[in-house]
């Protein structure tokens, strides 16, 4: 069995002119949701042994939010810069084995398409009423959980992610 998480980005401020937008820090409001991810994920014993990471300002603080909370090794990954669905797939497939639990915190839309195209056909009331939220939106500072009935990442294919919750900061 694996577990995956995949985790948006908190709220980050606009950007400035002239900066970059892999600067754009989070905002007051994101850390706060961040922080509230985080205490959940705790409370709720979803506990990634590791988390890959854009290496993007909002991304990266949101990151260290969660390892406030939750005790994981980190490392940062240019490809999951903005990255499509495709690279973030490819991303969770190429996992070191010895992971059992991994987290992905990046960016939108290739969040969102991931945990869609990932999770399986709603299955029973609570799961299809996951995956309408999931569907309707993946806001920022959301996180979606996926299992995975598999020995190896590499063996984790769209459609087969049975999603165990999906939660937004509101929710909290």
């Amino acid at each position: 069995m694996k577990r995956l998480f995949l985790l948006r980005h908190a709220k980050a401020a606009p950007a400035e002119p002239g900066m970059d937008d892999a600067e754009r820090p989070l905002m007051l409001s994101g850390v706060e949701d961040a922080a509230a991810i985080a205490r959940y994920a705790r409370k709720s014993d979803y506990l990634p042994d590791l988390i890959l990471c854009s290496p993007s300002a909002r991304t990266a603080q949101t990151a260290e939010l969660v390892l406030k909370e939750l005790k994981a090794q980190i490392e940062y990954r240019a490809v999951l810069y903005l990255a499509p669905a495709a690279k973030i797939i490819a991303t969770v497939r190429a996992a070191p084995a010895g992971a059992s639990a991994l987290m992905i915190v990046g960016h939108n839309p290739g969040m969102e398409d991931a945990a869609a195209l990932l999770a399986r056909d709603k299955v029973g009331r609570k799961e299809r009423a996951r995956r309408e939220v999931l569907e309707e939106k993946f806001p920022t500072g959301a996180l979606a959980i996926l299992d995975f009935d598999v020995k190896r990442w590499r063996d984790v294919a769209p459609a087969s992610g049975k999603l165990i919750d999906f939660v937004r900061p509101r929710d909290l």
